[in-house]
């Protein structure tokens, strides 16, 4: 899974969870129409929470 991340300014928005990159990158177009020019935009994929918890063990 994965979540796009939009940074505007000082607002940050979170829009997902989308299956693969190319879903979040196939609404990113949508999503940045209502940005300012200057907006930044990253892809980040989520991490399973038992995954993360045993490597720290």
């Amino acid at each position: 899974m994965y979540l796009l991340t939009i940074k505007d300014g000082l607002v940050t928005r979170h829009v997902g969870p989308y299956l693969s990159t190319k879903h979040a990158s196939d609404d990113l177009d949508r999503i940045l129409s209502n940005c300012s020019d200057r907006a930044r935009w990253q892809i980040h994929a989520l991490e399973c929470p038992r995954a993360v918890s045993a490597v720290a063990s």
